[in-house]
């Protein structure tokens, strides 16, 4: 899986049983999903298509910090499909629990808002990417590599 964000809770984050509001957790996983969506699919018009069973495993605190974490679990023609996971992170330990996961399907589109189909580069890319980086999303000394490669493979 592949680390999408990190979020600090904030004391503005919590509901009224003192964790963090559902809805606030429902946002940030939606937001945060949406644009690695976008950066694996080379488009900023993604929307969001469903949202699977939410489990809420943990409750988040303030001063928790959260990780999200996504992998893509399939693409369709016009659709991705990306599981999500949204950790508590320990910041004396290092270690990590699970505290939701869920699945969220997105749809490119195009301006008027009808379904376009994601091209095979971006999916080709996209497994391409996973096998040699073991990610989808590159750094861009990553991409620099990527790049000089698929240039010498040229010539």
């Amino acid at each position: 899986m592949e680390l999408v964000t990190t979020y600090l809770c904030k004391t503005s984050d919590i509901g009224v049983h003192s964790n963090m509001f559902g809805g606030n957790l429902v946002s940030l996983i939606d937001q945060s999903s949406a644009a690695y969506a976008a950066q694996i699919c080379d488009s900023p018009r993604m929307v969001t298509l469903s949202i699977s069973e939410m489990f809420f495993k943990k409750p988040i605190k303030v001063g928790n910090i959260i990780k999200i974490y996504a992998n893509v679990v399939k693409f369709g023609n016009t659709s991705i499909t990306l599981y999500i996971e949204l950790r508590k992170h320990n910041v004396y330990t290092g270690e990590q629990e699970v505290a939701m996961s869920t699945t969220i399907v997105f749809v490119r589109i195009d301006d008027e808002g009808r379904p376009i189909p994601i091209s095979e580069k971006v999916k080709d890319r996209y497994f391409s990417r996973v096998k040699k980086f073991g990610k989808g999303l590159l750094s861009m000394e990553e991409k620099k590599t990527e790049t000089y490669e698929q240039a010498e493979s040229k010539n």
